[in-house]
């Protein structure tokens, strides 16, 4: 079994992160793609949206998808969890022959920093979700054009940008 991971915050959940979904659907040969919600981000310190509430949004936003797996395992910890803690449980829980990580090309600044780097990009091939072309041969990539992110939707909620189970909450 081949498996794709990716998480986030999806705080909220947009087009975009949606578009990533079926690009790395169509374009990564797996059979399963797991959606993982942040409790916290190591990186930050605060959510907008509760972490029940992202997990709502997500399985409403998600269920059209067969190959896609909402993973609770960061949000039942009910703490910041490490990436490399999740890709251990689903690999133990799967064992998977082959694992994808899609992380935003936003991430690669700081991927060095990320808890056991070095262990993790031995676990996974990285595939970096481009919403701006940022060219990069050393990662796989899935070409995103929609210029919109989590951080501006919550300034300025587009309605345009978010599923409509999200866009009725917010």
């Amino acid at each position: 079994m081949k498996i794709a991971i990716f998480g986030g915050s999806f705080d909220p959940v947009h087009i975009g992160h949606i578009k990533i979904i079926k690009e790395a659907i169509k374009s990564l040969d797996i059979d399963l793609l797991f959606v993982v919600p942040a409790f916290l981000n190591p990186f930050k310190k605060s959510f907008f949206a509760t972490p029940k509430l992202r997990l709502k949004w997500l399985k409403k936003a998600l269920m059209q998808f067969k190959k896609v797996k909402i993973c609770d395992f960061e949000i039942k910890k009910n703490r910041p969890t490490y990436t490399i803690d999740t890709i251990k449980y689903l690999k133990k829980r799967y064992r998977p022959s082959k694992i994808y990580l899609i992380i935003g090309a936003d991430n690669l600044d700081t991927l060095s920093k990320w808890h056991n780097f070095k262990k993790l990009k031995n676990m996974v091939e990285f595939v970096i979700a481009n919403r701006d072309r940022v060219r990069s041969k050393k990662y796989k990539r899935l070409n995103i054009d929609i210029k919109i992110s989590s951080t501006k939707l919550r300034k300025k909620p587009i309605k345009r940008f978010l599923p409509k189970i999200v866009a009725n909450d917010i």
